[in-house]
Order: structure tokens, then sequence, then C-alpha cells
């Protein structure tokens, strides 16, 4: 599977929560499968959609996804032991490890090679680590929105994109209705 057929089968889990979605083509194929207003569209900043939905998680109680990819966990591991250290118990982070960066062309990341990201969560301190394969993506995620418990879950998952349209929504409206989905 690639990331945007896990994104199909998790919508119907996705729509009932807040979610904070990946930079570029993981945010792209996310609105064109399933647009809620709940949903956070990351269209800038590389990196920063873990430690967006942490700040999101510890301010209010609703459950957080957070759909990252490698290649952004990458970019930033200093979120890692930020996230072992202080996520709260309605902190999901879902990175799709596909092995390369997807929004930039699929050159390959080092979790293509030896790089093991579910062993650098479990080595930060963060306490629910669960790598999965991404066939089993749904029940899993189901399973870490009922523990009550900060998950990691590193979701493996073949190279690939799907073509989806670029989001025309003005990113002053993206935020805007995402904050009246946290009020509600």
């Amino acid at each position: 599977m690639i990331r945007s057929e896990i994104l199909r089968e998790i919508a119907p889990t996705l729509r009932d929560q807040l979610v904070v979605c990946n930079i570029g083509i993981p945010s792209q194929e996310l609105h064109a499968i399933d647009d809620q207003p709940s949903n956070f569209y990351m269209l800038g900043t590389m990196g920063l959609a873990s430690s967006i939905g942490l700040g999101l998680a510890l301010a209010q109680p609703k459950p957080v996804i957070v759909i990252d990819g490698d290649g952004s966990i990458l970019t930033n591991l200093g979120t890692l032991p930020t996230i072992g250290n202080n996520a709260p118990s309605n902190y999901i982070l879902m990175i799709i490890d596909n092995g390369s960066y997807g929004s930039t062309g699929d050159q390959p990341t080092y979790t293509s090679q030896r790089t093991d990201l579910t062993g650098m969560a479990r080595a930060a301190g963060c306490a629910r680590v669960v790598e999965v394969q991404d066939v089993d993506t749904g029940p899993v995620l189901e399973e870490a929105l009922a523990s009550g418990e900060a998950t990691v879950m590193v979701v493996k998952c073949d190279s690939g994109n799907a073509k989806m349209p670029v989001i025309t929504m003005d990113p002053v409206v993206i935020r805007d209705r995402f904050m009246k989905a946290i009020a509600s």
C-alpha cells in the first residue's frame, strides 16, 4: 500500500478527530480523500506537524492525531524526546514511513537503509510505540484511540504518491475553520 491508500482506509476514523497533517502531498491526499474542518493541512514548515500537534494536544482534551512522514520526522528529530517526555494521553503520532521524501520526488530517506524510527522513538522516551504494517493501520489506530495513552505509530508502507490537486483553500481559511472545530 502507498500512503494515499492508507489515508483512504482510515478516513472514517479520522473524521471525528482533530488531525494535523504533514506538509505537501500528504495534506493534498487527505484533503482530496475526505476534507474535514477538523483537519489542519500543513502548507509549509516541513518537520513541524508533530510539534504543532503536540502543542494542540497539551492545550485541550480532544484526541489529536498527527499524520507525519519519515522524512519530516528526520528533519526535526528533536521532536521525539519532547514527545517522549511531554505527550499527554490524547496524542497520537502516526509516522507514515515509506522510506522516501514523498513531496519532493521520492528521494530515499535513511529509513530505507538502517535508520529505525521505532527504536529512535523508544530511545527518546516514548512509552507506547507500535510498528505497523500498512494493512494493519486502521485497527491499530482504533486501538491507540481506545488506549487512552500517548502513542507513536510507525506505519511501514510503500513509497509513492497519488495524483491529487493542490489545496487551493487560503491558509487563513484552513486555520479559522480548524479553530472552530477545536472549539466545538
